[in-house]
């Protein structure tokens, strides 16, 4: 018996033939590596695509620049809000390793599409020396493939980091150690793809063509769908746990119908299954909190209505519940850090547009390559936090991870209000020059491009403290059946925070060219006050921050029942 339980895994996962998962034969670092694979070649699709997407709608579809960063945030907050699909269909029916296979497959279509309306005639915009001059059905059939990708990415982004940490047995002491260190490889993944992406394929699509530039990042998904099924029989797979929306549900009406019952002073007294295992496929059991009191009554025992979930459930289902609610305002607090993280794929590169961006007398850097410093900011940080800062900070809190996963967040909110007064201390510094010398109407001012390193920098370290913070915790605090909709859930604070930032342009727009002004965000930038914008979103995150700091003392942290 000894020696079936160190054979197996404890947590329930199974392998792709629907077995118990062997520990030695599956998971682990082993499967994890066509994971990371799989993960680095669609990043690098994605940024490949969408680092410069604001430029070839500018340039190539005849867009103003207010009308293509809105665009771009529209689709990229879309690319981060079709996950909660995703992540619904893998929690309650297909699981994560068939949700991630199908909507790969969409995810290729996608991009095969896109690269085709960039070098079919008559699909891509004729160009001569006067621009490019797109018509409505070619905007339509480039903007059809852009929200084709963005489904597909729906089925991924959810999924991908949860079954990567599915890979490690949390009953296991060893292999949930290893699990930490999986977020940050994973995020290292990440950027390894993006740093290619905003380096090689920014430089090709504006110096060799936007055909080559969208079909190698359509090939690189290619490869990254053919790395994924490679892994499949050392995978291991969480079964479904049926939908969580209806064990939500459940849980408010069976609370609403108590509305009148007292719950017992002993919570003991609460309904739950007297075995080991919860009665939720894929679930641990978990303790009673004591905040949220009111769901509790969907607990107490009424004997005639046990069979009954819309009448009673277990103590495990009313704390889904609970778990849900106590995320939401940490999830609040990620929108304002997403609408800065937005910037660079957006204000940073039309800023860019308007420097100079020579190395040497003949090379010029395309403005959307800067964010590889973005990349190369966080390749640096994130081993150093893990091996400086942790064991730093470990001296002075006890704690083993150095900070909390709240205290690491916030000290990534804290740094992106650093990057935003740096942006606008640039965009002052840029318009006295353009003020001081006249340069209103010249396309470039000569001042270095790379005087904008600091605030991708400083975005950088900001992710390293805040995204890998936060994929970590809402993996660790969701409940056991419902992670890949709580991933979702923190992807989606990206999606508002485009969405925010798209809202803040409309407004900041309509307001500021009443009565014929030219507003803040013209399109010939030297003429407007980009400055102002910058100063808005510094208001924005320092009041975000004080806001987190009070959720974040006020946070709870999930506890399960030992077996």
């Amino acid at each position: 018996m000894a020696l079936a339980e160190d054979e197996y895994t404890n947590d329930g996962t199974v392998d792709i033939h629907k077995n118990p998962a062997n520990k030695r034969k599956t998971g682990n670092w082993k499967a994890c590596r066509f994971i990371l694979g799989n993960e680095c070649c669609e990043r690098l699709a994605y940024y490949g695509m969408s680092t410069n997407l604001v430029n070839y709608l500018q340039k190539q579809l005849s867009m103003g620049n207010a009308a293509a960063s809105k665009s771009v945030t529209n689709w990229s907050g879309t690319c981060y809000a079709t996950p909660l699909l995703g992540a619904f269909l893998a929690d309650a029916y297909l699981g994560r390793y068939w949700t991630i296979a199908i909507f790969s497959i969409i995810y290729a279509l996608g991009m095969a599409f896109l690269s085709l309306t960039a070098s079919i005639n008559g699909l891509k915009p004729s160009c001569d020396s006067s621009g490019c001059h797109a018509t409505a059905s070619q905007k339509a059939v480039c903007f059809v493939a852009l929200y084709l990708i963005a489904l597909g990415t729906g089925g991924i982004k959810p999924c991908v980091s949860s079954f990567g940490a599915d890979q490690f047995d949390e009953t296991d002491d060893t292999e949930k150690e290893k699990k930490s260190s999986f977020f940050n490889w994973f995020y290292m993944s990440i950027n390894v793809g993006a740093l290619i992406a905003s380096s090689v394929l920014v430089y090709i699509q504006m110096n060799v063509g936007w055909n080559w530039g969208f079909g190698i990042p359509a090939v690189a998904m290619v490869i990254a769908v053919v790395f994924f099924f490679f892994g499949s029989p050392l995978y291991r797979l969480q079964k479904p746990g049926g939908s969580p929306l209806t064990r939500i549900i459940q849980v408010i009406v069976a609370s609403c119908r108590k509305f009148n019952v007292k719950v017992p002073d002993d919570k003991s007294l609460l309904y739950e299954t007297r075995d080991a295992e919860s009665n939720i496929q894929g679930s641990r059991k978990l303790e009673h909190t004591d905040k949220l009191r009111f769901f509790d009554k969907a607990a107490v025992e009424d004997l005639k209505s046990l069979e009954n979930p819309w009448k009673v459930c277990t103590v495990t289902q009313v704390e889904e519940l609970k778990a849900i609610i106590r995320l939401l305002p940490i999830w609040a607090s990620g929108i304002v850090f997403a609408a800065v993280y937005s910037q660079m794929s957006t204000m940073f590169v039309l800023q860019g547009n308007t420097l100079d961006q020579h190395m040497g007398p003949k090379f010029k850097i395309p403005s959307a390559s800067l964010s590889l410093f973005d990349t190369v900011s966080v390749l640096i940080w994130a081993p150093i936090y893990d091996l400086v800062i942790v064991p730093f900070a470990r001296k002075f809190t006890g704690h083993p991870r150095g900070f909390t996963q709240l205290q690491r967040m916030g000290i990534g909110l804290l740094i992106s209000v650093f990057s935003m007064v740096v942006a606008g201390i640039l965009e002052v510094v840029r318009l006295g020059s353009v003020h001081k010398n006249n340069y209103y109407d010249r396309e470039y001012i000569p001042m270095s491009i790379f005087w904008q390193v600091p605030q991708y920098f400083l975005i950088g370290c900001a992710e390293v403290f805040t995204f890998i913070g936060q994929l970590e915790f809402f993996y660790d605090q969701a409940p056991d059946a419902m992670r890949s909709l709580c991933s979702a859930l923190s992807l989606t604070t990206i999606s508002l925070g485009n969405y925010l930032s798209t809202l803040l342009v409309t407004i900041v727009t309509k307001v500021t060219t009443r009565n014929g002004k030219l507003g803040w965000i013209p399109d010939n930038l030297n003429r407007g006050h980009l400055d102002y914008f910058y100063w808005l979103l510094t208001i924005l995150s320092i009041i975000n921050f004080l806001v987190y700091l009070f959720i974040a003392k006020w946070y709870t942290y999930k506890k399960t029942v030992d077996r």
